[in-house]
Parts: C-alpha cells; sequence; structure tokens
C-alpha cells in the first residue's frame, strides 16, 4: 500500500514538474539572436566583420543587450556540438544569421548574406546589419 502511495505521488510530481516546465518554456520572452558562424581558418576579413558586427550591436543596441531582447554569438561551426548549424542554415561560408525566438522556439530566420558584399565598407556594413536587426527587433517589442 504504501509503495503504491509513492508511485502515486511521484506520478503526480512528475506530472507536475512537466507541465511547469511547459509553462515556462511558453512565458520565455521574444529575443532575437544574432549568430556570427565562422571556422577555425580567420582570415583578415573575417576578422574585420566580426569586429565591425561587435561595433554594430554594441553601439545601437544596449538597451536590447542589457534586457537579453538580443544576444551576439560569435560560433565556431568546427568546434564539436556546433555542426548541425551548418545543415539548420545551409551554411556555406562565414556569416550572419538572425533568429527571433519566441516561446523558446525559432519562428523565422535571416541569412544577412549581404556583409560580404559591405566587408570592405565598415560605415555600410554597420548601417545594413543595424537596419536588418531593428527590423527583427520589431517582432520583441
Amino acid at each position: 500500500m504504501l509503495k503504491k502511495l509513492f508511485l502515486v505521488i511521484l506520478a503526480a510530481v512528475a506530472v507536475i514538474s512537466a507541465s511547469s516546465l511547459a509553462v515556462a518554456a511558453d512565458n520565455q520572452p521574444a529575443k532575437v539572436i544574432a549568430y556570427y558562424f565562422h571556422g577555425s581558418f580567420r582570415c583578415p576579413t573575417c576578422i574585420n566583420m566580426e569586429k565591425y558586427l561587435r561595433e554594430a550591436i554594441d553601439s545601437n543596441f544596449k538597451d536590447a543587450l542589457a534586457s537579453s531582447r538580443l544576444e551576439f554569438k560569435a560560433v565556431n561551426v568546427e568546434d564539436r556540438g556546433n555542426e548541425h548549424f551548418v545543415d539548420e542554415y545551409k551554411l556555406y561560408t562565414k556569416t550572419l544569421i538572425l533568429s527571433l525566438v519566441k516561446d523558446g522556439k525559432e519562428v523565422k530566420s535571416k541569412n544577412l548574406d549581404k556583409i560580404w558584399e559591405y566587408a570592405r565598407n565598415r560605415q555600410k556594413f554597420i548601417d545594413y546589419v543595424t537596419s536588418e536587426i531593428s527590423g527583427f527587433m520589431k517582432d520583441v517589442q
């Protein structure tokens, strides 16, 4: 009898815990993640692009960064555990991907492939990235 009662209580706790986790995932605030994907070899242009990205984000989105509505992540796709990004985003070179996350799930993403076009023009690069992130941030408000 005591064993059955213990199992019933254990099952109830499991159900309550699972539903609490589901509610917690549903209540996560929306955010934008700016992923800069690169490999182990970093040429001067690639290093500059990451520098420009950080400058654009740090200069123009301080409040969003502070409130975690925007995150910047530089990711080496050659590091163990990061290989899945290549398939998920169909990556073929270094790039910036914006990911809109709502309730813990990505609802849209965009590859900012023009970063290569503007890689040698700091101001155009920063303007492009800032404009694209601003567009995504409208869905986070």
